[in-house]
């Protein structure tokens, strides 16, 4: 099959439809691409046995939106590998505080907190006078840049300590709240954010920094109380104090594949700009910055792939700032080949593993179709009002 070539090309005429369907893709997909074809505010790149079947403005620098935690994803890996699992540290001062020191464990869901609780009662924890919670871990400025004041889940904070991705699922009927999931006991924050928000069931984003730490304590000494272990006093937001003492260290139980393949499909930017900023320090004996963690991606992205001209603001693909081209994300696609199992499979059409991307005016699309018995990655950025659903015609409309 002869490529396009590699050089931006702009179709015109009604022959489009025939070279398409010789070239690329079905007659019935050629519409489709096609169209994007004629987009001034799109870019497109089709790989095809190491060379380009479709290469429509591949090198400007477009707005990824979520596409770009595929990049997060692949310095993640990179750097710690699959089978990583991240830690949280607890102590015991002199005064019987337990103190929880958060290294950004992005995944420290209710059903993770109870294996806490079993861990700390077989660390011989069978009282304590209250529960101290250490997030200093991320400097006191941290603030992901495209970040809204919404209180939908996909503008919660990003704390180092967290529980359930800083967000509160709780169900309203009147006066009364209740939690949305049985493995998450009601704490008082929570009821106060249900009575704040309309009737019937809700999930939320903790809005800020301390009410998201303290609501950590809350829920951690609901679990400890729930399973017989005595907590006195109020959760308390401070840093760990001297002279504390290790009483136990908490391996997540899941791996960091277990982190990124519901990252991937959820499109979770909890997650996503939690490893952001954790590279910024990969051992975890430092302090992260907002700062840090860019000059670490881009530092990444530059000697991975040697890139020149790309921009990175944050790891979720919230901000308008971040800026790639479909061929650098091809290239990620090309190193992220050896997890491409952790990519989402198109609804109805397994032979697409991609990810979306989406804000408002911006549509993307990046992963990998069956083309000839192997696959082969794609990058679609389409930075102007279009149909949602374009994209997957058109990543459908590339298998063969």
């Amino acid at each position: 099959m002869s490529p396009v070539p590699r050089t931006p090309i702009c179709f015109r005429g009604a022959w489009i439809g025939t070279l398409l369907s010789i070239l690329v893709v079905g007659p019935a997909a050629a519409d489709a691409v096609a169209q994007v074809l004629s987009l001034p505010r799109a870019s497109l790149l089709v790989q095809d046995g190491g060379r380009s079947a479709i290469d429509y403005h591949a090198d400007a620098p477009m707005v990824p939106a979520s596409t770009m935690k595929v990049l997060t994803a692949l310095a993640a890996l990179d750097t710690w590998g699959r089978g990583h699992r991240f830690e949280t540290e607890f102590y015991l001062d002199r005064d019987g505080w337990l103190w929880v020191k958060g290294l950004a464990d992005p995944y420290l869901v209710s059903e993770e907190l109870d294996l806490v609780v079993r861990g700390l009662k077989s660390n011989g924890v069978r009282s304590v006078s209250g529960i101290g919670l250490d997030d200093s871990y991320f400097s006191p400025d941290v603030e992901v840049a495209g970040r809204s004041s919404s209180d939908n889940p996909y503008d919660a904070p990003v704390t180092a300590l967290a529980a359930n991705f800083n967000t509160v699922s709780v169900i309203r009927s009147g006066g009364n709240v209740s939690s949305a999931e049985p493995q998450t006991p009601l704490t008082e924050t929570a009821r106060r954010f249900g009575l704040s928000g309309g009737a019937g069931k809700q999930r939320v984003n903790l809005r800020e920094r301390a009410i998201a730490v303290g609501y950590f304590g809350e829920l951690l000494a609901a679990k400890m109380q729930g399973a017989g272990i005595a907590v006195g006093g109020q959760p308390r937001n401070a840093p760990l104090p001297r002279g504390a003492k290790l009483v136990y260290r908490h391996v997540n139980s899941r791996t960091l594949d277990d982190m990124i393949q519901p990252m991937l499909k959820h499109s979770n930017n909890f997650i996503a700009n939690a490893l952001f900023l954790r590279l910024a320090d990969p051992s975890g004996k430092g302090r992260v910055s907002v700062a840090g963690a860019q000059r670490a991606m881009t530092d990444f992205a530059r000697k991975r792939f040697d890139w020149k001209d790309f921009r990175v603001e944050d790891g979720a693909g919230l901000s308008r700032g971040n800026r790639l081209s479909a061929r650098e994300l091809v290239d990620v696609l090309e190193a992220f080949s050896p997890y491409r199992d952790l990519m989402p499979v198109q609804d109805g059409n397994s032979a697409v593993r991609a990810k979306t991307g989406t804000l408002r005016g911006v549509s993307c699309y990046a992963g990998y179709v069956r083309r000839g018995g192997g696959w082969e990655p794609f990058a679609l950025l389409i930075n102007q009002p279009v149909d949602y659903n374009l994209r997957l015609r058109v990543a459908s409309g590339l298998v063969r």
